[in-house]
């Protein structure tokens, strides 16, 4: 058995190029024939079409010097091909555990093109998962795909703890939390997908908050929430919904806009904590966040935490904007993979809410 990489190093720029090339004309097919399984489970010419995808896609991967990621997409194949073989039923959880897998590989190669070398420890535990899962018999299958979602998830059975009673709040607060919510509305509608994202982002932040102690000051979180993407309104709004890379003149312009909503926020006395949290939301714990490049302990714990939320509800929209099923597990399993960009403490309180709100049945807002 080969040796596994610990790390990959992109060193053909061109051979990458390629393959990313490929795998954004095939990701998108792929996902629409897995939808469309799952309504049509025994339709053999959606399934043949299926690993016909993934069989190129594994070829590609080695023509283009990417043999590495050739263990996901085998599982994938051994999977589907039990199922085209009558030993497996073609069933909700199969079609997650696939598109789990696809994530994983579109995650990987725009990681790769932002930084041009990845950590592979988790990519290859994802791939033994899948494996696993491709090998496990039947009466077995349902809780091997359980421990495959756990280990991408990181999903633990607790539930949060309550927090503390809400904060008294003054007259002046609460008329100024009242012009930013009214801000944010007004946000909301430059686009008929950025509506109700205010709502679904403070729900989210307040439960994690709460599950974790509410470290960080109830008042300041809702503020911020409000008006932490408050300096897009000054950009063009081509900027807000482009699809692919942005160009670097683009990227110049979008960097911006945490620093303009958080100089807008400060000219308001007492929300010098949700200023802060406004400024820092697009930091990264590996310094390669904007505006200011910071990293570690530098960044707060509100923009710790705004960063998760954020990213939470722009992997969702993604997903919305492909006409792929809207699923929850997938875009946690996106922002667990992106182990150097968020803090884990703040990661497994996320996982911990989301993880609750499913058991209970409560939902979130951002499934509909």
């Amino acid at each position: 058995m080969a040796e596994l990489l610990e790390r990959f190093r992109i060193e053909d720029e061109e051979s990458f190029t390629d393959f990313q090339n490929a795998l954004e004309d095939y990701a998108p097919r792929m996902a629409q024939l897995l939808t469309a399984l799952r309504q049509k489970p025994g339709d053999l010419a959606l399934l043949g079409d299926l690993m016909r995808l993934v069989h190129t896609i594994k070829g590609d991967a080695g023509l283009c010097r990417m043999g590495f990621i050739a263990p996901l997409l085998h599982g994938m194949e051994e999977i589907l091909s039990r199922v085209r073989g009558g030993e497996l039923q073609f069933s909700y959880s199969i079609e997650q555990v696939l598109f789990l897998a696809l994530d994983r590989l579109e995650l990987l190669v725009q990681s790769l093109d932002q930084s041009s070398e990845v950590a592979l420890d988790d990519f290859h535990q994802l791939c033994a998962e899948l494996r696993l899962v491709s090998q496990t018999a039947p009466a077995g299958l349902d809780q091997a795909i359980a421990r495959l979602i756990e280990v991408v998830t990181g999903y633990k059975p607790v539930t949060p703890g309550q927090g503390p009673a809400a904060p008294a709040i003054s007259d002046s607060a609460r008329e100024d939390l009242r012009l930013f919510h009214a801000l944010a509305t007004q946000f909301e509608l430059r686009s008929v997908l950025f509506q109700g994202r205010t709502e679904r982002n403070l729900v989210l932040a307040r439960a994690c908050n709460e599950a974790a102690g509410n470290p960080v000051p109830p008042l300041q979180l809702e503020a911020a929430i409000y008006l932490h993407d408050i300096g897009m309104m000054f950009l063009p709004e081509n900027l807000w919904l482009k699809q692919g890379r942005l160009s670097e003149a683009e990227r110049a312009q979008l960097v911006l806009h945490p620093q303009w909503g958080a100089d807008l926020l400060a000219r308001m006395p007492g929300w010098e904590a949700a200023t802060q949290m406004v400024r820092q939301h697009h930091e990264r714990l590996d310094g390669k966040g904007y505006p200011a490049g910071l990293s570690g302990d530098a960044i707060c714990e509100g923009a710790r935490l705004i960063a998760i939320v954020d990213t939470f509800e722009a992997v969702i929209l993604k997903h919305g904007q492909r006409q792929q099923t809207r699923s929850l597990l997938r875009a946690v399993a996106e922002l667990n993979a992106c182990e150097s960009q968020f803090d884990a403490k703040w990661i497994h309180h996320f996982n911990r809410v989301l993880h609750q709100k499913i058991q209970s049945g409560e939902g979130l807002p951002h499934i509909r």
